[in-house]
């Protein structure tokens, strides 16, 4: 088994859990994003190494620097130079996590890879076609939402495939964060020490960005333009589309306000404000690059739930596909807040996640 360890309490536990129940199993370090000012190894990696040490079991780091800079950082960029307000850990999920690191447990000849995600799998009942003669045995899993429901962390993995999950264990999914840390405690584990262990700093949601304006001018040469309202009136001056989002109120530099950031018109170079916020609730929305968790399309359209962010609560709406098939339309039950091209609108039904896909209007 191998065990994604970042230093937290999270991936911590999951590693003594496994341990406990028997398997055999190897902790891993995953070096993705290196600050200039930082050095080998860094805190997290010694805090990880330290809990290994303490676990009795082996350890590594992998550098997945150069892939995670290609994938993902790059994707980050140039979606942000398009306008739009990417979310870089869904793609980070399927293609590092659980792409790279997958790959790395097989050729090691480790079936299994582990993680702290607050996620349960279940498996399904039904077969799948293995070829014309023959039905596969294999069972397909269905991706629920954790047990800890202000922790579920399902809406960052509705990119993963069937081929994943089978590979996936998450051994926290069945437990509270308060459990999780009440559990760290009893396992002694080496953060500082005694009830301490329940204060090791939560992951950021951007690994790699602490400051997003800072982190974009680096790579992204800013192109001033004007502030417009929604008859057209110049109001000011922005300071470069990439760093405003969709609902943003603070840092637009005008007087008079609040406003909100409404729309971006990359091709004209305006930022579009309101001062009424109701400009920013949408019924609607088109999606692509859809991925349904089951590898099967559902009978659309359907009534699901869905969000359009991590922090929400997944409202009921109207599933169906556009005429072009490769995109979705969700028309919500209700006004959503800030739809925000670039972000991930993901797809329930009771507590299974169906699927989800890229917002791009």
């Amino acid at each position: 088994m191998l065990v994604a360890m970042s230093g937290g309490v999270d991936s911590s536990v999951a590693a003594a859990l496994l341990k406990k129940a028997g398997y055999q199993v190897t902790g891993v370090f995953m070096r993705l994003w290196q600050d200039k000012k930082e050095k080998l190894p860094s805190a997290a990696e010694k805090r990880a190494r330290k809990i290994a040490n303490f676990l009795k079991i082996p350890f590594l780091a992998v550098d997945f620097q150069k892939e995670f800079k290609k994938k993902i950082v790059n994707r980050f960029i140039k979606e942000y130079q398009a306008g739009r307000t990417p979310n870089p850990c869904v793609f980070c999920n399927e293609e590092i996590k659980f792409g790279l690191l997958v790959e790395k447990a097989r050729e090691m000849g480790i079936e299994y890879v582990a993680t702290g995600h607050y996620a349960r799998l279940e498996q399904s009942q039904k077969s799948k076609v293995k070829s014309q003669n023959e039905k596969s045995k294999v069972k397909n899993f269905r991706l629920l939402q954790g047990k800890d429901k202000d922790k579920d962390q399902v809406y960052f993995l509705w990119r993963l495939k069937q081929e994943q999950l089978r590979r996936i264990i998450f051994p926290v999914g069945n437990y509270t964060k308060k459990e999780v840390r009440q559990m760290a405690e009893k396992f002694k584990l080496p953060f500082h020490s005694g009830k301490d262990t329940g204060k090791v700093k939560e992951s950021q949601e951007i690994c790699f960005v602490n400051d997003i304006n800072q982190f974009l001018s680096r790579f992204l040469k800013p192109k001033p333009g004007k502030i417009v309202d929604a008859t057209g009136k110049i109001l000011g001056q922005h300071q470069g589309l990439v760093f405003y989002t969709v609902g943003q109120r603070k840092g637009i530099g005008l007087a008079g306000g609040p406003y909100f950031v409404v729309n971006k018109d990359t091709r004209n170079n305006c930022l579009m404000v309101s001062k009424n916020e109701r400009d920013l609730y949408q019924k609607e929305l088109i999606a692509a690059e859809i991925n349904w968790i089951a590898e099967k399309e559902p009978k659309l359209p359907c009534r699901i739930k869905a969000k359009i962010r991590y922090r929400q609560e997944a409202v009921p709406a109207t599933l169906s596909l556009t005429k072009n098939k490769w995109e979705c339309w969700v028309a919500f039950a209700r006004p959503q807040r800030a739809i925000a091209a670039g972000q991930s609108v993901v797809f329930y039904k009771g507590s299974e996640l169906l699927g989800g896909a890229v917002i791009r209007k």
